[in-house]
Parts: structure tokens; sequence; C-alpha cells
């Protein structure tokens, strides 16, 4: 890192005007949160379909996203049971 700091407020405005906040960054500490993302196919009846699309649109998402986030709580939870055995 070459030593430059900046707020939080003003990193956010730079970012957002389109500014190249590179050089604030510490790229040595960087690493990728995921891995990239890969397609599964998963069949569900009708009526499910059907729950799933209004849950979904109650939380102003996706059928995809709604399910995404529901599959990542359920990983979450096993692997507190996992840790607290």
């Amino acid at each position: 890192m070459n030593g430059k700091s900046a707020t939080a407020e003003e990193l956010d405005r730079m970012f957002d005007d389109g500014e190249d906040i590179s050089e604030y960054l510490d790229w040595s500490t960087a690493r990728r949160l995921h891995e990239p993302a890969k397609r599964v196919n998963v069949d569900f009846p009708g009526d499910i379909v059907s729950k799933l699309d209004r849950a979904a649109k109650r939380r102003g998402v996706s059928r995809q996203a709604l399910i995404k986030m529901w599959v990542v709580e359920q990983l979450d939870n096993e692997a507190k049971l996992d840790n607290a055995a």
C-alpha cells in the first residue's frame, strides 16, 4: 500500500462518483469470498414454485434470490451445528 488514506465516507463518495479507489486498497490482503458460480438445476412441483413465487414477491426478490438466501441460511445453521458438536 502506498500510504494514502481516506475515510469511509470519502471512499464511498469517490466510488459512487466512479473514481478509481484502488490506490487506497491493500491488495496484498485481498481474497476471493466465493468461488465462481455453478449452475444447479432443481425440479419442483408447480405448487411449490407458486409458493416460492409468493414468498419471493413478499420479500421483493426473485425466486432464484430467495432460494439462494434460504440455502445459505440453512448451510450456515448446519455449520453452527457442526461446530457445536
